[in-house]
């Protein structure tokens, strides 16, 4: 699974940003045909994107296309021509229930199929920013074998319950966990909030080490200065590295002992412990670490 510890949005229609975005090392960069497009630019947004897909050299970032959501009345059209440019992923904004994540997936294959692709090679990621959404997530993230991360979003999710965005996003906890929860259930990325002040760093840190201790895998940015400080923030240390590794070689040996739960530099550690630490390690493996 491609590491996700940052999603960087797009503007579909601007072609010297979507350049600058492949410059940047992110390691995914979603071209928006939704949100980030204006209403009368989505077909000029469609054109530029399959041009940029066919010219640019995005390095190992992810080449990710976001499409109108299901119901729109943009969303075929969209997903025809994200998928004639070949992307790594498709995301899907504002899914409510496991039945559209399966149109878009059914479609996928079926591109797949007639063009002799190989059936699940294109990826996807879903947001879910609704009341509906969050209350239907089990269902949803266990609905298709090509998803493989969902992104919580925070202000059309606010919007949808009437909450009121404050800077500790208290109001976005219960929601924020419960994507948490069905993606690690799932085996799913979980990919967090944005941060809408992207010149306030210190706050975007702190948001996203808050993030990283709640499990998330990564966040949604929208600005290149952003980059660094979230993929630091969801990148393991390596200090954090190395005990991993110390709790699986040493719950090896132990385990070879016939012993169960031991003492590990005046913790104890058990099998809970252990899948900590392996989660830690394929997080660091994701990253290049």
């Amino acid at each position: 699974m491609h590491s996700r510890r940052a999603i960087l949005y797009m503007p579909g229609d601007d072609r010297r940003k979507i350049e600058k975005a492949a410059t940047l090392g992110v390691d995914s960069i979603c071209m928006d045909l939704e949100d980030g497009t204006a209403i009368n630019r989505k077909a000029e947004a469609r054109a530029v994107i399959a041009q940029a897909m066919r010219e640019l050299d995005f390095g190992d970032s992810e080449r990710c296309i976001r499409i109108n959501s299901i119901g729109s009345g943009w969303e075929a059209d969209d997903l025809a021509a994200a998928l004639e440019a070949r992307p790594d992923s498709i995301a899907v904004p504002k899914v409510e229930s496991p039945e559209q994540v399966t149109w878009v997936s059914s479609r996928i294959e079926s591109y797949e199929l007639s063009h002799g692709l190989p059936l699940g090679g294109i990826r996807m990621i879903i947001l879910v920013e609704t009341a509906r959404g969050i209350l239907n997530l089990k269902e949803i993230a266990g609905s298709d074998k090509r998803l493989d991360a969902i992104i919580f979003g925070g202000e059309d999710f606010a919007a949808s319950v009437g909450a009121t965005r404050t800077k500790d996003a208290l109001e976005l906890l219960y929601a924020r966990e419960s994507v948490v929860t069905a993606c690690a259930a799932y085996d799913l990325q979980a990919i967090d909030i944005v941060t809408i002040d992207f010149k306030d760093l210190d706050a975007l840190r702190a948001e996203s080490e808050a993030g990283a201790r709640l499990g998330f895998t990564g966040k949604q940015i929208i600005h290149p200065a952003q980059v660094g400080p979230v993929q630091a923030a969801f990148t393991p240390s390596n200090e954090a590295i190395a005990y991993a590794r110390r709790v699986v070689e040493t719950f090896e040996a132990n385990q070879k002992e016939g012993k169960g739960a031991y003492a590990l530099d005046g913790k104890m550690i058990d099998m809970p412990l252990l899948k900590n630490a392996q989660k830690v390690l394929d997080r660091a493996q994701a990253a290049g670490k």
